[in-house]
């Protein structure tokens, strides 16, 4: 598809959140004729910037994120942007808005065609949402709403978000964005397992003993201390990112590759999401909080923290299914800050099988997603001058000229926007079992603190708290990443 029409809200045009993602993507869909000479952006904030500030804030995105830049295409793709200062609680703001969309809409041919970005705090979500419906922002094409993450604290803030939001767009009109779906190596998830037959028939519960997902950060929360205070790691980084991957790792084979089958495909293995008991919460997961060191602060020293947080900073648990081809089978997760590396990585354990040699070791899938992408499996094979059995990787490993054509998570995920393909979105079913998970854990957590029972202090630039090596079903079971 070339040059859709279409007027773009961003509602958080000023943030940091457009300035580094947003405005550049948009200018590489520009640049390959996705989006041209028919379609604007509106972005509103409350700042008092002009339509030429704005532009020039849209340029100075674009030159930080492009080595090079054709001035001439870059000026005439910020031409198409206008700014309008605009206070998201007050309705009359929504009047001059809706205006200044019809007059651009008229300019530019884009036939009643309308994009909403969320690109704010939470907390404003559900107003703009209901000013969107109670001042009629919509227009008469396509209607196509756009929502960050957190979507919801939980599943009853959860669906009164989704109520707002369907009171003006279907269900098929609203794209829960999470940009872990736009990475390349997620989105590799499905054709490893289903186009490689060497995988595909060891993909169940009768080989594999359990799978690891570990997304490591190593930097603290910094100026973030606020609204972690709100989440923790357990709201910011499990609900979406990490069950977003297990689902990907767990579900069966859809019946196609359509948008409505993987979706559903998906929905029918979280509706057998096993919800954890109190005893088994305690036994398999922990939550850990960073300490600080010479250099750096611990997470209770971070500006907006209070003194005696008890936030986690770092959550490991267990996730089973009843369905699919890992029914039974554990999957282990583990994310957090300040720890050793950031790295994001999952490791697919197969079951040990006994043979002749008797210290051959049992094979794994790894894939790592980030920093660098790289799929490898590890297998046995013999020592060359000895007796013996050693362990090899075989690598898929994309090149230096490869990597640098991988577009960015927001460019693939705002180009699946703009031609309608809600594949790698979230869909409201999905998000629903994942919060039903998540608030019981919180559940027994807050139990915990009322009974002065705190997270683990872990130090920094390490894998997490030590009781995090102990989640695990089985005494034989470790973190292959360690």
């Amino acid at each position: 598809m070339k040059n859709i029409p279409v007027i773009m809200i961003i509602f958080g045009g000023s943030g940091d959140l457009a300035h580094r993602k947003l405005y550049p993507a948009l200018f590489n869909l520009y640049e390959q004729g996705l989006i041209h000479d028919n379609f604007a952006v509106i972005a509103t904030a409350r700042r008092p910037w002009s339509h030429e500030y704005l532009r020039g804030q849209v340029c100075d995105a674009v030159h930080e994120t492009h080595s090079e830049v054709n001035e001439n295409n870059l000026a005439e793709f910020a031409s198409h942007f206008y700014y309008q200062s605009h206070d998201v609680t007050n309705v009359e703001h929504y009047e001059t808005l809706k205006n200044l969309a019809q007059e651009l809409d008229d300019r530019y041919s884009s036939q009643g065609n309308r994009i909403f970005y969320m690109a704010m705090a939470p907390r404003f979500f559900g107003t703009i949402a209901e000013h969107i419906n109670d001042q009629h922002l919509t227009s008469s094409g396509f209607n196509r709403i756009v929502v960050e993450k957190p979507f919801g604290r939980d599943l009853t803030s959860a669906e009164e978000l989704n109520k707002q939001i369907t009171a003006s767009f279907a269900e098929d009109d609203i794209f829960r964005i999470d940009h872990y779906l736009g990475k390349e190596m997620v989105q590799n998830i499905l054709p490893l397992r289903l186009t490689n037959p060497l995988i595909k028939n060891v993909w169940n519960n009768e080989n594999i003993k359990n799978i690891q997902v570990t997304l490591a950060e190593r930097l603290g929360v910094e100026a973030r201390g606020g609204y972690y205070e709100t989440s923790g790691a357990l709201r910011d980084m499990v609900q979406n990112h990490i069950f977003q991957i297990i689902t990907l790792l767990a579900m069966p084979e859809p019946k196609d590759l359509t948008s409505r089958s993987i979706h559903e495909a998906k929905q029918e293995l979280l509706s057998s999401l096993v919800i954890p008991s109190e005893k088994e919460i305690a036994a398999h997961f922990v939550r850990g909080q960073y300490l600080g060191s010479d250099v750096t602060f611990g997470y209770r020293q971070e500006p907006n923290v209070a003194e005696d947080s008890q936030t986690e900073t770092f959550v490991a648990g267990e996730v089973k299914f009843k369905k699919g081809p890992l029914a039974g089978t554990p999957i282990y997760f583990r994310t957090g800050k300040e720890m050793r590396e950031k790295k994001n990585r999952i490791d697919i354990v197969l079951k040990h099988k006994s043979n002749q040699y008797g210290r051959a070791h049992s094979n794994n899938i790894t894939i790592i997603i980030d920093p660098q992408m790289q799929i490898f499996i590890t297998i046995n094979g013999k020592k060359i001058n000895e007796s013996g059995i050693r362990r090899e990787n075989l690598s898929y490993l994309f090149s230096q000229e490869e990597q640098n054509q991988v577009p960015d998570g927001y460019e693939r995920l705002l180009h699946d926007v703009f031609i309608n393909d809600s594949t790698n979105f979230t869909h409201w079913s999905e998000l629903k079992n994942y919060w039903h998970f998540i608030d019981q854990i919180e559940e027994v957590w807050q139990k915990e603190n009322e009974q002065d029972h705190e997270p683990e202090q872990y130090l920094p630039y390490r894998m997490g708290p030590k009781a995090a090596n102990k989640i695990f079903e089985t005494p034989t079971e470790r973190w292959i990443y360690d």
